[in-house]
């Protein structure tokens, strides 16, 4: 059971958590604050974020100029249910897109600034990835088939596939980088379709028990899309960030964030630079937190928190049902360990 008085950091997913119809349950239970969040988050993208929700479909949801307002909505309306109900955080961590939301809860930017900027911050991100798609497919070829991406790599050490990474890049394999630290167990690797399906076969070889395509628009987190940061940058620059109100963490660095002029300078290097979430998840425990809590949709989080060997639990917090089980005297909440 969750109390008001625990000491729970927040954790908020990425863009690949999404899924049709989440974060509607939250908008119908929930209080003011929630629909606050879908009205602002509508007034941002022009058009009613409820309907979206609903009626869009899984390749319409991956587009990063989609999924990413989404998913920071359906973030931080699970984060405003938990507020509703008593539970408010001591500190706060997101997973690459995730971080935006962290960045609210922490008081560094405000959910207004937040929902423009993941607006553009997508348009910006999915600009690259058609870019890339378009060179690829050249005269007469299909983009779609082209497409830019990430792969989770399963069952081989991070050191392991970084020594792989450098060996196969001295050899002559272009547009492919380590992307995504998530635990020990996993590793996700950013690419052209190309150097993606030779890695597939070439972790295979090396021992990789799976490879596995993720349900994002584009090679994020690496270099391949330095024009999306630098087509971002001006939004950023424009706006304003404060020091962090509770404790907030970095993808980037791994470590807590000191200042709202580091958090912003981090926002920015974070889309080319890799993410390294292991660091992140062991800096969160040293906070002396006493329950992890996934605020917004998917599991991800959970089974990376899991894997990280940590003795804090971590609980699902990303629906109207998750959360008031976390409520119930007695109740485990389905967390794990």
């Amino acid at each position: 059971m969750i109390t008001i008085s625990t000491k729970a950091v927040f954790l908020f997913p990425g863009q690949g958590a999404q899924y049709r119809g989440m974060g509607l349950d939250l908008l119908g239970q929930g209080g003011a604050s929630v629909k606050r969040l879908f009205a602002l988050a509508s007034e941002a993208m022009g058009r009613d974020m409820a309907a979206l929700l609903a009626d869009a479909d899984d390749a319409s949801l991956k587009r990063s100029d989609i999924s990413q307002p989404a998913v920071t909505l359906v973030n931080l309306a699970a984060a405003a249910f938990l507020g509703e109900q008593g539970i408010r955080p001591v500190a706060c961590a997101g997973f690459s897109l995730g971080e935006y939301a962290a960045l609210v809860t922490a008081g560094v930017i405000t959910a207004e600034d937040c929902f423009r900027l993941v607006k553009l911050r997508g348009q910006a991100m999915q600009a690259a990835s058609d870019r890339i798609a378009r060179e690829a497919a050249g005269a007469g070829g299909d983009a779609a088939d082209n497409a830019p991406g990430m792969a989770a790599v399963v069952g081989l050490p991070p050191g392991r596939v970084e020594e792989l990474l450098a060996e196969w890049q001295a050899a002559g394999l272009d547009g492919l980088y380590g992307a995504n630290f998530n635990s020990p167990k996993q590793v996700v690797v950013s690419g052209t379709a190309a150097a993606l399906k030779e890695a597939q076969a070439r972790f295979k070889e090396a021992g990789a028990r799976r490879v596995l395509r993720l349900q994002v628009a584009g090679p994020f987190h690496s270099p391949l899309i330095a024009d999306a940061a630098e087509a971002f940058a001006p939004a950023l620059a424009e706006t304003a960030f404060s020091d962090p109100a509770i404790p907030c963490f970095s993808n980037v660095t791994g470590k807590r964030v000191s200042a709202g002029k580091e958090a912003k300078e981090l926002a920015l290097r974070q889309i080319v630079c890799p993410i390294h979430w292991t660091r992140e998840e062991e800096a969160v425990a040293g906070e002396g937190v006493e329950a992890a809590l996934e605020a917004g949709p998917g599991k991800v989080l959970q089974g990376l928190w899991r894997d990280s060997g940590s003795a804090v639990p971590c609980y699902p917090a990303g629906t109207a049902a998750d959360i008031e089980a976390l409520l119930k005297p007695g109740a485990p909440g389905g967390a794990v360990r």
